[in-house]
């Protein structure tokens, strides 16, 4: 599975994994680069890392799909409106028990 499809498949996951260090819930701004950031970390963790560049390409097509899908609104250039629940506030490795793959 590539990059961008696992992060479409496990949304929730990501998302809750990114509220630990960049506090986000329904409604919020979400900003280009703070995905970016997340999108290398959440990679790195998994121990399937991605390159900067990399992953400012994942965030705009993962950005480009959530907006196709009514999950973001675009304000500008490099930031949206999140328009769903984010969810859990325990730290994800507690509740999801975030695997390699």
């Amino acid at each position: 599975m590539n990059h961008l499809e696992h992060l479409k498949s496990n949304k929730k996951v990501f998302f809750n994994f990114m509220n630990e260090t960049y506090t986000i819930f329904q409604y919020s701004n979400l900003f280009l680069r703070d995905l970016q950031y997340a999108i290398m970390s959440y990679f790195e963790m998994k121990e399937n890392p991605v390159k900067y560049s990399q992953a400012e390409i994942l965030a705009m097509s993962f950005i480009k799909d959530m907006v196709n899908e009514n999950e973001l609104t675009q304000i500008d250039g490099k930031s949206w409106r999140i328009n769903f629940e984010i969810g859990i506030t325990k730290k994800i490795a507690e509740v999801e028990g975030v695997e390699n793959e």
